[in-house]
């Protein structure tokens, strides 16, 4: 099965701005190059302040950041900057992941009216990877910090007697058994979306979704006020695409739409999410596909170490071809809509940094 991502972006909008003017706005615009102070904020609402300059990368902020906490260089491709907001009834909505080349500090100068934030959160959808950053001082800690808030604002789903034990835990600042404990509760390393309208299984029902462990999952709101779970699986998504709409009919919000083409018992069907949060979500599905082709590559690795040399040519072909179609799950080389001149800025950005 081939799955690739495709962009469909026909409109000029100021809720792409924040991704447009960052990757041209330093070379077309001249942006002036001095000295600013920035924040960037933990999962624990804490924040330490970076000596920057106001065209450093994100990819080099975060670089900052983590020398500032004593973060393993080789750790820091676990985690990434996120632009979130905080609201008054302490629900936390993260608005996108940073691209590397983006400008951190331009962004946040373009998006005041968001009041959004800049954070560091981890940046992986396999939560065994967890056991990967468990030994390095700096990462657990951010490791634990994200999943004790996580809690709090109910992204995890932890049952009454796995609640007393993390808070049991948490009261002992246990932050390995913490993590532990944890990874085996339902929505654990997922990213939570925010409340969004759906179309499925019919036009206008509206959805809370978390993205993880190789799904996406719905809790649905029908139009008869009764509610059902679905599990979109990655394995049966065949493609999908971010449409920027426009304004919404009140003109408050600019609308974007997430469309995706699903195999649901042996038919092809286009489901589609209207959420602000679309990019967000498809450098999830992204990120998903890109470590379930890291595990196969390795297994395969595995396999052939492991595999008696007689028995290595027969099967050679085999493997290769196998991997062969894995590799298109996620070709970014095929686009089924090609974007408008106009658009052409996009095409050198790259989807996984929307």
């Amino acid at each position: 099965m081939s799955v690739f991502v495709f962009l469909h972006l026909t409109l000029s909008s100021p809720a792409l701005d924040c991704t447009v003017s960052s990757f041209c706005f330093y070379d077309t615009f001249k942006i002036q190059t001095q000295r600013a102070f920035l924040d960037v904020y933990l999962a624990d609402g804490s924040n330490i302040r970076l000596d920057i300059q106001t065209s450093d990368t994100a990819e080099r902020v975060l670089e900052v950041a983590s020398c500032k906490m004593g973060l393993s260089r080789e750790l820091i491709k676990y985690f990434s900057l996120f632009f979130f907001q905080d609201h008054d009834d302490g629900a936390l909505s993260v608005v996108k992941k940073v691209a590397d080349f983006e400008l951190p500090y331009v962004s946040l100068q373009s998006m005041k009216e968001l009041h959004c934030k800049l954070g560091i959160r981890k940046w992986y959808m396999d939560p065994s990877l967890d056991t990967l950053l468990m030994d390095c001082r700096a990462s657990l800690n951010l490791l634990y910090m994200q999943a004790v808030q996580e809690v709090k604002r109910n992204w995890v789903r932890p049952t009454e007697g796995q609640m007393q034990e993390l808070e049991f835990l948490q009261k002992n600042a246990n932050k390995a058994k913490f993590l532990e404990l944890i990874r085996e509760m339902q929505f654990y390393g997922y990213v939570r979306l925010d409340p969004c309208i759906c179309d499925y299984p019919e036009e206008g029902c509206s959805a809370d979704i978390h993205v993880g462990n190789n799904e996406i999952n719905c809790c649905i709101e029908l139009p008869t006020k009764q509610t059902k779970e679905v599990s979109f699986k990655i394995k049966r998504l065949r493609c999908w695409q971010v449409t920027f709409l426009g304004a919404t009919k009140d003109g408050e919000d600019d609308t974007l739409e997430l469309r995706f083409e699903y195999n649901d018992s042996g038919t092809w069907q286009w489901i589609t999410l209207y959420t602000k949060q679309a990019f967000l979500l498809s450098s999830c599905l992204k990120k998903m596909i890109s470590e379930q082709m890291m595990k196969a590559a390795k297994k395969g690795q595995e396999m052939e170490i492991k595999m008696p040399e007689s028995t290595k040519n027969s099967e050679k072909s085999s493997i290769q071809q196998k991997q062969v179609v894995h590799s298109g799950f996620i070709s970014r080389k095929r686009f089924l809509v090609r974007p408008n001149e106009e658009d052409c800025v996009f095409e050198k950005i790259r989807e996984e940094d929307l």
